[in-house]
């Protein structure tokens, strides 16, 4: 039975550098959702790609560094290529805890969520585990944010950990977003337009030397993006200015 379930998840890795952490990432996913892994590498200078192969994964590489979101593009239209019911996302810089892929997967495998966050801030002590102060309170700040224009509940909106039904891939137009980090707010608030379901589960996060992670100077862009973000997604809600980027994909012109 639980063979039959698994059958169809993904596991999707967009990697850049990640040699030092990625055989703790894949070594800690479950075995039996290890057969369907995809690595997609953006353009890295070490040995990922190699390590990679030898780990059995799906490969598929990027011949220049393209950024975050165009990493997760890939990311998703290979897994739906290749049939995936579910895909989740997970940073090969072993910040998250592997092992908990099959609590993202079950609410969409019972069909009672289109997307499955894992949340720090459900998790525990976030700082306690390593995240810097700045981050914690921006983290608080830009999801309450989110929070009020969404008009909807989530308690973080920045996890690195996520599984999407194929419906929620098919329906949002990930292709038009962003290159950059704040693709991972796009996704959501195209998910929130289109009046899909979302659900969270607790996670801890483990900070350390190699450990990916965006600069102060990066961290700011990023939110004023979220803000932008979040103030397109509020016109578009109130009608003041339409923006077909928001749309569900079968309702194009």
């Amino acid at each position: 039975m639980m063979e039959d379930l698994t059958s169809n998840v993904f596991i999707v890795l967009p990697a850049y550098n990640a040699e030092k952490t990625l055989v703790r990432t894949f070594e800690e996913i479950p075995p039996r959702y290890q057969e369907r892994v995809i690595l997609v590498d953006d353009a890295s200078q070490d040995r990922t790609v190699e390590l990679a192969k030898q780990l059995g994964l799906m490969v598929f590489q990027h011949q220049v560094n393209k950024g975050y979101g165009a990493n997760q593009k890939t990311c998703y239209k290979q897994a739906l290529q290749l049939g995936a019911d579910i895909v989740v996302m997970l940073h090969p810089d072993h910040q998250y805890d592997a092992a908990i892929i099959p609590k993202l997967v079950q609410p969409i495998q019972a069909g009672a969520a289109d997307a499955v966050f894992g949340s720090r801030m459900l998790g525990g002590d976030p700082m306690g585990g390593g995240m810097p102060w700045w981050k914690y309170l921006a983290n608080i700040f830009l999801t309450s944010i989110a929070n009020i224009v969404f008009g909807r509940y989530l308690t973080e909106i920045h996890s690195g950990f996520r599984a999407y039904s194929r419906g929620y891939l098919e329906r949002v137009r990930f292709e038009d977003n962003s290159d950059g980090f704040v693709f991972d707010t796009e996704i959501i608030t195209q998910g929130m337009s289109t009046g899909l379901n979302f659900t969270e589960v607790p996670i801890e996060t483990r900070y350390f030397k190699e450990a990916s992670s965006i600069s102060l100077g990066e961290s700011i862009l990023y939110g004023l993006e979220v803000l932008l973000t979040l103030g397109r997604y509020f016109l578009h809600k109130k009608g003041i200015c339409h923006s077909s980027y928001f749309e569900p994909k079968e309702f194009s012109a």
